[in-house]
């Protein structure tokens, strides 16, 4: 009989929730531990997960004797410091949301963490499992190799989390970092190379312009673009905008090489979707080879229960069943490294630097 995996969750608002209902989906699991300051937060997490004990402390969450694995899915600027303290208190399998740091300083406590750390450490990039996105990355072969590459999401502006946390640029690290580290991650790995030259242009036209937080207003961008040189020669562009809600498809990723061009196509969350639209859209993935010409289409459904377990197509899930792998020693290595997690951000604070000067950052050979 295979034994039971806990698991202890650090961070329950929006995201944390999402963790706590997909971990419910595995075999074989249960949530042994939450450590959620916000008491509103807590007593939606509790109801999830009866079975968890609700601690006070990051402190006292690590003291829980049967705990297997921890997942991080706390407000972004907090990251660092709890995988530090994890660290140094009790290591342990670690899932840790995405962007893994805000503040450039704190790259190098990381990659200490990273020389350091006794067991594996796995970074949450939920959109490499959106079925559509992975259906696309595991066929890109039939592009002929890929030479550009272009990430569009049409989507809505950000939901409000505890303590408006998510409102400004020092918590967030800014919206190329929080919102897009996702997308940078991609470029990466669907191009199989690293960038060597970033710019960026964007601002904040529409959203949360009339919020006032403490006699502030927020400074996230609600809009932008982003294009990126590789080393290897290929091109990638970023199109973000968040007030195109209005949009079929919230994501679309498009791959051309010498052969064809393969494209994938993500609806936003279902319960966005209008009731009088009737059913919400279902995801694709196209083929459209140079010669003979002659797209392909095929719908990618995602199980309905997955759907209703989070806001990320699925990804979440499949995500989880890779990290349960690995916490099992079922598989060697995480698919998306902490050295994966510091690319992805290095590149985000990257374009905020490009927008911000108006000015190229290259990165170092």
């Amino acid at each position: 009989m295979t034994r039971t995996i806990h698991y202890g969750l650090i961070g329950c608002g929006m995201m944390g929730q999402e963790h706590l209902h997909n971990i419910a989906l595995l075999e074989g699991t249960c949530v042994a531990a939450i450590y959620e300051p916000d008491p509103d937060m807590a007593a939606t997490a509790q109801a999830i997960a009866p079975e968890a004990a609700i601690v006070g402390s990051v402190q006292e969450f690590l003291s829980v004797e049967n705990l297997d694995c921890i997942v991080i899915a706390s407000p972004n600027h907090l990251h660092v410091d709890q995988i530090c303290e994890i660290a140094n208190t009790r290591p342990l399998p670690l899932l840790v949301e995405k962007p893994l740091f805000t503040d450039p300083a704190d790259a190098a406590r990381l990659e200490q963490v990273q020389r350091d750390y006794p067991y594996p450490i796995w970074v949450a990039m939920e959109y490499r499992y959106m079925p559509p996105i992975a259906a696309l990355i595991d066929q890109a072969g039939v592009t002929g190799g890929v030479q550009m590459l272009s990430i569009r999401e049409h989507r809505f502006p950000f939901l409000s989390k505890v303590g408006d946390w998510n409102r400004f640029n020092r918590n967030s690290g800014g919206t190329f970092v929080e919102k897009c580290c996702h997308f940078f991650d991609l470029m990466r790995l669907i191009l199989h190379s690293d960038p060597v030259r970033i710019t960026a242009s964007g601002g904040q036209a529409i959203n949360h312009l009339d919020e006032n937080y403490g006699g502030e207003t927020p400074d996230i961008l609600d809009h932008g673009y982003v294009l990126v040189d590789f080393a290897n020669g290929a091109r990638a562009m970023l199109e973000l905008c968040m007030f195109a809600e209005g949009s079929r498809y919230q994501e679309e990723v498009s791959a051309v090489g010498s052969r064809a061009k393969i494209e994938a196509l993500v609806p936003g969350p279902g319960r966005f979707w209008p009731d009088h639209l009737g059913k919400p859209p279902v995801p694709q993935l196209i083929v459209s080879p140079r010669d003979p010409k002659g797209p392909v289409s095929k719908d990618i459904p995602v199980d309905p229960k997955l759907l209703a377990a989070g806001d990320h197509n699925g990804s979440t899930f499949y995500q989880h069943q890779g990290f349960l792998e690995l916490v099992r020693g079922q598989r060697a290595a995480p698919d998306v490294s902490l050295q994966d997690g510091l690319w992805a951000v290095r590149m985000g604070l990257a374009a905020q630097q490009a927008l911000t000067t108006g000015e190229t950052v290259r990165f170092d050979p």
